[in-house]
């Protein structure tokens, strides 16, 4: 039986997309040092990230834009960025299992998958770890791309998180592309603009 591991990086920050992961290690194979990407330096992250691409059995990248995330919401969004990175994969598992206490949908993938949700999986389940791994990296390197577009938003520094250099940037710029306009903090400053 094939088991995947799916996490996300993205769902809190004010502007950027939700990026979702699966991944399938090979049996027997495991990644010494993958462990959840939070606890992670950059540069660990960076060096993982290359040995799960290399080494895992296969893996996919979903992701949920910020137009997808104002008009689903953020969580439908990151359930729509886990399918899509399921349905990147060269191959579709049997198993899924999720960080989170939630699931995606997942009928209409080609085959019958089931799947558990583990609270702090990405902790504590290396196939998660993974997975969550190649998520954050995969986001990190986009806004540090949306840094060069958006110079004056400091994307690189903060990720578009809601920092408070992020937030005093958005007051004296105001939103660009990337900002998230369902999010409570744009859309009082939407408001106050108006």
């Amino acid at each position: 039986m094939q088991v995947a591991g799916i996490d996300e990086a993205g769902r809190g920050p004010l502007a950027g997309p939700v990026v979702a992961a699966a991944v399938i290690l090979r049996p027997g194979r495991p990644i010494e040092g993958v462990a959840d990407s939070k606890a992670l330096s950059p540069a660990e992250r960076a060096a993982l990230c290359k040995l799960i691409r290399r080494d895992a059995l296969c893996f996919g990248i979903g992701w949920a834009d910020r137009a997808e995330i104002d008009a689903l919401n953020v969580l439908q969004a990151t359930f729509l960025a886990m399918r899509r990175a399921l349905l990147a994969m060269t191959l579709t598992p049997d198993h899924v299992l999720v960080d989170g206490n939630r699931l995606p949908h997942l009928s209409g993938l080609g085959k019958t998958i089931t799947a558990c949700a583990i609270i702090g999986g990405d902790a504590s389940t290396p196939v998660i770890s993974a997975a969550s791994i190649l998520a954050k990296t995969a986001r990190d390197r986009y806004m540090n791309q949306m840094d060069t577009l958006y110079p004056q938003y400091c994307f690189a520094a903060h990720k578009g998180y809601g920092t408070p250099d992020h937030q005093r940037l958005l007051e004296l710029h105001g939103p660009c592309p990337l900002h998230r306009r369902s999010f409570a903090p744009l859309r009082l400053a939407l408001k106050v603009g108006a």
